[in-house]
């Protein structure tokens, strides 16, 4: 399975100690180097800049050959690095949470799933309480309207 992953599930999966999860569900992640910059960027919180430092093995770093132009004044160069190479490796799924980039993604045919659906799966597989992980995600500013988060719940 391929799978090519943008900033923000990473970052949020990063701050509510479930990253690892990423390995059981997928086995392997690749990454393009925007986003591994945009991990690393100045601004980004001290546990995702400290796990980006030094990456489990399960996380491969790429970038696509190119990345269209069309893309970059569109979106950030995380999420325009991570919708090339998803298309460059005809990926079975982007992680992708901005709305803008999984709408871009959509219409290319790419198979999109963000933090929220990530956790999803984890708690079908027994991996952990989806309502618990979302109350640390909400802790962790991460924003999601109720109506979503009752139809994930409904959906378990």
């Amino acid at each position: 399975m391929i799978v090519v992953a943008d900033t923000s599930p990473l970052n949020y999966l990063i701050l509510i100690d479930r990253i690892s999860i990423l390995e059981t569900l997928y086995s392997r992640i690749m990454v393009p180097h925007a986003v591994h910059d945009e991990l690393l960027r100045s601004k980004a919180p001290g546990p995702v800049r400290s796990w980006a430092l030094d990456p489990p093995p399960w996380l491969e770093f790429l970038s696509p050959s190119k990345t269209p132009t069309a893309l970059l004044s569109k979106l950030d160069p995380g999420e325009a690095e991570a919708i090339a190479l998803a298309e460059q490796l005809h990926a079975d799924w982007l992680l992708i949470d901005e709305a803008d980039g999984r709408d871009e993604a959509t219409k290319r045919g790419l198979r999109t799933i963000g933090t929220l659906g990530i956790l999803r799966d984890a708690h079908r597989a027994g991996l952990l309480n989806f309502s618990d992980e979302v109350a640390l995600l909400r802790t962790n500013g991460f924003y999601v309207g109720q109506a979503l988060i009752d139809a994930l719940v409904r959906s378990l």
